[in-house]
């Protein structure tokens, strides 16, 4: 069966010391983020290609895939997914439909990060985005940072207002995941327009988490970043 080789190559990809890092490094201890989440030791370039190497399996197994309590598994039917959805503009909104309705599986931050842009993001630019505000007042954390990471989208594409107003909505989130995600955003908004970057940290950034204002002036020269730091410009 294609999924039953999908796996196949997914473990013979997989590296047991690696997959004892990766543990640690995402978290998975007791009352952690990643709590209980299962790892076999692959790379994600590896995983990339096995997901091209598998790239016609049907939505049906790729949802089977999505399930697996293993986090590689997760991680390669979104990339999956992701693959599809660039190359089936009628599957489109099929596809945008399946993952908001599977969010409960995107349950770490790099399953967000490398999908969340490329399908909500990109599905939504020229839509109603109402979705996103909805996901950001959720009480998952991950479906949080599906919301301000899907707007990276509209970052590449110059349109910053929903970035900012996400921002403002999380600015007094407690998980540090949303600090970094919301920073991150902030900084990549910089890139293309300094200016409207300052303007918001004028109004915010002696009341933004440390960490998501360290992430939004990381790029700045560091006469200016002290100064933001220390509260003094």
């Amino acid at each position: 069966m294609p999924l039953n080789d999908l796996k196949s190559d997914l473990r013979k990809a997989s590296n047991p010391e690696k997959a004892k890092l990766l543990q640690r490094f995402f978290k998975t201890g007791k009352g952690e983020y990643g709590e209980g989440d299962i790892f076999i030791g692959v790379v994600v370039p590896e995983t990339r290609k096995v997901a091209v190497k598998h790239k016609y399996l049907g939505l049906k197994d790729i949802e089977s895939l999505l399930k697996s309590k293993i986090h590689e598994e997760r991680l390669c039917a979104l990339l999956l997914l992701v693959h599809n959805y660039q190359k089936h503009k009628e599957k489109r909104t099929e596809i945008f439909n399946f993952y908001l309705k599977n969010t409960k599986y995107i349950n770490n931050w790099d399953l967000v990060d490398l999908s969340a842009h490329q399908i909500v993001g990109h599905f939504l630019f020229d839509k109603n985005k109402s979705i996103i505000y909805k996901l950001a007042s959720s009480s998952n954390l991950w479906e949080k940072r599906i919301s301000i990471i899907s707007t990276f989208y509209f970052i590449k594409m110059g349109q910053f207002s929903d970035s900012l107003r996400l921002a403002e909505i999380l600015l007094n989130d407690k998980h540090d995941l949303i600090h970094k995600a919301v920073g991150w955003m902030l900084r990549e908004i910089g890139k293309k327009d300094l200016e409207t970057l300052e303007c918001f940290l004028k109004f915010h950034y002696k009341s933004m988490p440390r960490t998501m204002l360290r992430y939004a002036i990381e790029k700045f020269p560091e006469k200016q970043r002290r100064a933001y730091l220390l509260g003094k410009v």
